[in-house]
């Protein structure tokens, strides 16, 4: 990573330095990231408490998209006046913050520790003198970046981090984590009622134990999980903007060998599709010799199952589910890299990716050909859950419901480090982490 360092943290009032006494309950303040919501559940929040960072964070729906002038400048008001009445205090003292969140998935219970610091904004590059580097693996798009530059104009602040995650296989880390998170009761606790998701925060603020973890920080490559486009604003803000604070960017880091840290698939719905049905799709594909299909028994009520007998099929298993007929399916390739001779450029970790050769080979060339007429585009629906999964491929006719597997930590780090970028939504890193728990001010 570029240079580490700590934050003078502003945080919803009572969330002061460490010690002893009671952990601040916040609950009640703070939000999923604001690119996961939309109007409902904003509201929601608020009508629980007026003061929620949603108020702040998300002031124009949907997310991603570019408000009027008025609601940034709502917002920037909206932050001061709660700095002001004392909703929000600013910490004397810099700090970096130990972050933990515990969860429930798959019938298992997790826990998963990171560090919330500053990071020197860089560009997208390698490391150089002694620090890591920075890198991507998911596009951004224009809107997102410009609605998240206006925000970040009118707050003066960083309002939510940016997930960053790094390997550290020598396990440097976690002890110091441990050695806080495992002595003292946390400054700040809250859980967050869309996921169920515990958020337990350390506040650390001695100069020393605060040197001691930026440095050994500083040295490692980080790889964006998620905030591509906040980070993409923090870059642009620092070009227009003058002063240190400028130069410094919010991020949660976390080991990619946490035993906590896991990616979830993210299902496709595919559109637009005519006179789609299974049985032709799957004489279609005897033309493909490189594609095996395998009809399945599990119909509508068995997608879990379905999902979970995918990773005992050879190559990039894929689920595939026809809601006008109910019929279910495994596609799979006969071969690891069946995009080598389609897409020889590529890297082959690029090619391997299971979500590449979805698009690539399943949707570009066996459904576009067969199944849309003209100038037809396919279009995509997306979702991690499997109820919802369904609804959604059952909720238009012409759609096809994909279920895919779980992108390896390691594939997301050798496309980033090869300089690619994977196809939209091909990793669902889970939990999300919570906004509001501490704000970076960018204006001291």
């Amino acid at each position: 990573m570029p240079k580490i360092s700590a934050i003078h943290g502003v945080h919803f009032t009572g969330a002061g330095p460490a010690g002893g006494g009671q952990s601040l309950e916040v609950s009640r303040f703070i939000a999923p990231p604001y690119d996961v919501l939309d109007e409902g559940p904003k509201q929601a929040l608020l009508a629980r408490c007026d003061t929620n960072i949603v108020k702040i964070d998300l002031p124009f729906t949907p997310p991603k998209t570019v408000g009027p002038n008025e609601v940034y400048a709502q917002a920037g008001a909206t932050y001061r006046n709660w700095l002001e009445t004392g909703v929000l205090k600013r910490n004397d003292r810099p700090a970096v913050y130990i972050y933990q969140q515990s969860y429930t998935h798959d019938g298992k219970t997790f826990a998963r520790r990171g560090v919330i610091a500053n990071m020197a904004v860089t560009p997208f590059s390698p490391g150089s003198h002694g620090l890591g580097g920075v890198f991507a693996h998911e596009k951004t798009f224009s809107s997102g970046k410009e609605d998240r530059l206006k925000l970040m104009r009118a707050t003066k602040a960083q309002l939510s981090p940016i997930f960053g995650i790094y390997s550290d296989e020598a396990d440097r880390i976690g002890p110091m984590l441990a050695k806080v998170a495992d002595s003292r009761q946390p400054n700040m606790t809250g859980v967050t009622d869309n996921d169920h998701v515990r958020h337990e925060v350390w506040v650390v603020d001695d100069p020393d134990e605060i040197a001691k973890l930026c440095d050994a920080l500083s040295g490692y490559d980080i790889f964006i999980a998620d905030g591509h486009h906040r980070y993409n604003t923090a870059i642009n803000y620092q070009k227009e903007t003058p002063g240190e604070a400028a130069r410094r960017c919010m991020f949660v880091f976390v080991a990619m060998q946490d035993p906590g840290m896991i990616v979830l698939p993210t299902h496709r719905v595919v559109r637009n599709l005519r006179g789609f049905d299974m049985g032709r799709l799957e004489a279609t594909l005897r033309g493909h010799s490189e594609l095996a299909f395998t009809p399945t028994q599990h119909g509508a009520d068995g997608l879990a199952a379905l999902e979970k007998e995918l990773p005992g099929h050879k190559y990039h298993a894929m689920g595939l589910y026809d809601p006008a007929t109910r019929r279910t399916a495994i596609l799979s390739t006969r071969g690891e890299d069946p995009l080598s001779a389609l897409l020889p450029e590529r890297v082959k970790v690029w090619r391997t990716l299971g979500v590449a050769v979805l698009h690539e080979l399943v949707m570009e060339r066996v459904l576009k050909p067969t199944f849309t007429t003209g100038g037809d585009e396919l279009t995509f629906k997306y979702t991690a859950q499997l109820p919802e999964f369904r609804s959604m491929t059952e909720a238009q006719e012409g759609s096809l419901g994909v279920i895919v597997q779980p992108t390896p930590l390691d594939a997301v780090r050798g496309v980033s480090e090869a300089g690619e970028l994977m196809p939209q939504k091909s990793t669902y890193f889970f939990p999300k982490l919570a906004t509001g728990l501490v704000i970076n001010p960018l204006d001291i």
